[in-house]
């Protein structure tokens, strides 16, 4: 059970709600009064709490759980202890994010100025929003209505950031444009001049960064990131995108929507990412690729030229994964080891 010193919780709901804003099924209709008061991990879960199950290997988990409900797909529902009530769903825990989502939501914006925020008269900072102890906002700045600025904030001159953005503490933005419903974790570096210069062997020239920084609606980025503004062009991220903590993104880098790139990838300047790109963690792009939609890049692969759409690659320089996969298999009988794992 979540931490109230920390989280508010909503609820309880019934399980027919629930069903409804996850999109999932009853497996038994007859059920849809009883009440659900929280979400928790299968090995934790009280019998008034829901939990899911997505993958097989938790079946054991879930067949000792003691939660009231779950959420389980179709084909593992069998294997739920008797006295279980079962919400069907093919992408289960998406369902239960939803779910957990209503028990646990955002709390709004509470509008406050605080008395050491530096504002500049010339920024644009509607009543609604909450702007916190040290923030800066320099001039012609403009900030969406319901955002809220954490501690030591610096909003840059001439950023925009829209309506229900939440930016958090020690942040730096500069040479960009936001969209709405942004979040932003503390520490994250936004806009600062990229890695540019002409190599000379007395002093290298340092090239002046000349584009923005432009994030799409619901982009979320992670604590201590860092996005590079663009040397002519833009660097881009599309809507959608999850950016986890420690990611480097260099200049004129463009996302597509809904990317995903966990914590410590790097990508270096001018590289373009299609839709729904997915990086783990550790990933290395070199600069000027064309990474197609739909692409999967493995943890630690060290990507140097393009990936197709719809391709997994692996390894350092990266291959196709099956290449990966039996150039490995090939290295392990050579040396005469067991698999790894």
């Amino acid at each position: 059970m979540a931490d109230k010193r920390f989280f508010k919780r909503a609820g309880p709901f019934s399980l027919g709600e629930l069903a409804r804003l996850s999109g999932a099924r009853l497996l038994r209709p007859q059920e849809e009064g009883r009440l659900c008061h929280d979400v928790a991990p299968l090995e934790l879960a009280e019998p008034e709490a829901l939990s899911f199950l997505d993958k097989r290997k938790y079946l054991g988990a879930f067949a000792r759980s003691r939660a009231g409900a779950v959420v389980v797909a179709p084909e593992l529902a069998e294997s739920a202890p008797p006295g279980m009530a079962l919400l069907l769903h093919d992408a289960p825990y998406r369902a239960y994010a939803l779910i957990a989502q209503a028990f646990y939501p955002e709390p709004p914006v509470a509008p406050r100025r605080a008395a050491s925020a530096s504002l500049d008269p010339s920024a644009s900072v509607p009543e609604d929003c909450a702007v916190a102890e040290g923030a800066v906002i320099e001039r012609e700045a403009r900030i969406g209505h319901r955002s809220s600025l954490g501690a030591n904030t610096v909003v840059g001159a001439g950023v925009e950031i829209g309506d229900d953005c939440r930016i958090g503490a020690n942040v730096t933005l500069s040479h960009a444009i936001l969209g709405a419903r942004v979040v932003i974790h503390p520490g994250a570096r936004i806009g600062q001049a990229g890695f540019g210069f002409a190599p000379d062997r007395s002093l290298p020239s340092k090239l002046p960064q000349l584009g923005r920084v432009i994030i799409g609606d619901d982009v979320e980025i992670g604590a201590n990131t860092t996005i590079d503004r663009g040397a002519g062009g833009d660097t881009v991220i599309g809507s959608g995108s999850m950016i986890d903590n420690l990611v480097q993104i260099g200049h004129n880098v463009v996302l597509g929507r809904c990317c995903v790139l966990c914590g410590q990838v790097g990508i270096s300047g001018s590289t373009i990412l299609g839709d729904f790109v997915m990086i783990g963690g550790k990933g290395g792009l070199a600069d000027h690729l064309s990474i197609g939609s739909g692409a999967r890049i493995a943890a630690n692969a060290g990507v140097m030229r393009d990936v197709p759409a719809g391709a997994t690659v692996a390894g350092s320089p990266a291959f196709p994964i099956k290449e990966f996969m039996r150039q490995t298999a090939l290295l392990q009988r050579l040396a005469g080891t067991k698999d790894a794992r």
